[in-house]
Parts: C-alpha cells; structure tokens; sequence
C-alpha cells in the first residue's frame, strides 16, 4: 500500500466521518460545544489516527496508533448513543452507525492483525 488512503478501514472511517458530520446538523444548537464538538473529534479521529499510524516506521508505532483509532471508533459510538438517548436520533438511524461502526472494528482489527504479523517477520 502506497498511502493510508489505499486502507479499507481508513476508507470506511472515511465515510462514518462524513455521516457523523452530517448527522450534526439535525442537533439542538445548545449541543454545539457539547455533544456535536465531541462526535466530530472521535470522527475525526479515527481517520487521523490511521493516517499517522500509516506514517510511522515501525510496526509497532502503527499498531499502537490503529489501537488508538480503534478508542476513537468506540467514543464516537458512545456519543452516537447519547444522541439516540437524548432523541436526537432515532434507533434505526443509530442502528445505521452501529453497523458502520462494526465495519470498522473488523477492518481495524484485520490490518491491526496483519501489522502483528508482518512485524514478527521483520529481522532486526
């Protein structure tokens, strides 16, 4: 892979990143600070954190950033949860996130494995 943008759970973080910052916009404005301001940093996050992971030299370095990622993915559907318990989503629509969020996870944790493996490959 050339670039983190050729990662699938970079792709996928992508488009939950779009979607969260979508959903925002139905918000109350007295959420601005609160709830919106925190689900569009745990959204952004999780693309961010892939990137620089992609970006480090080591194995281990990307791991640790993925796993990173990987807490942002899970904060952003803690806040996603909020917002359906607060009514500002409906369960369908949260449902929507979750199996977005599911997605993620998987592809998280398949290149997480892969990085594990490679790593126990490479001579020092």
């Amino acid at each position: 892979m050339k670039t983190f943008k050729d990662l699938n759970c970079w792709k996928e973080a992508r488009i939950f990143r779009q979607m969260c910052f979508e959903l925002v916009k139905k918000f109350p404005a007295e959420e601005k600070y609160r709830l919106i301001d925190q689900l569009i940093r745990s959204s952004r996050g999780i693309c961010a954190a892939i990137a620089e992971g992609h970006g480090r030299f080591h194995y281990q370095e990307n791991i640790q950033y993925c796993r990173i990622a990987r807490g942002s993915l899970e904060e952003s559907l803690d806040h996603l949860m909020v917002a359906w318990e607060c009514e500002y989503i409906e369960k369908d629509e949260f449902e929507k996130y979750g199996k977005q969020h599911e997605t993620i996870l998987a592809l998280l944790n398949g290149y997480i494995s892969y990085l594990k493996k490679r790593k126990s490959g490479e001579t020092n």
